[in-house]
């Protein structure tokens, strides 16, 4: 479960630096407005749940895949805790 968590994170690293790249049209890239569309998977189902709740803007697509790395590092920790107390 310690390899999941970090392709996970890699992919959220790689995800985020796509955004921040992308929006500021950094290294000769043309700006684009749709360069958070890598987060929105990974973010996933809190996305949706922000959405229905009405908040907006960019930060929801930033903050919610950290719940998912956080449910996975914590299921990794009780799995790894579990696996030590047999």
């Amino acid at each position: 479960m310690k390899w999941l968590l970090g392709i996970y994170v890699a992919l959220y690293l790689a995800a985020l630096a796509l955004l921040i790249i992308g929006t500021f049209g950094l290294f000769g890239q043309e700006q684009d407005p749709l360069s958070a569309v890598f987060l929105l998977p990974l973010g996933l189902p809190w996305n949706i749940l922000a959405d229905r709740m009405g908040v907006e803007g960019v930060m929801p697509f930033v903050l919610t895949p950290l719940l998912n790395i956080a449910i996975v590092w914590g299921l990794w920790r009780w799995v790894k805790g579990r696996r030590a107390a047999q």
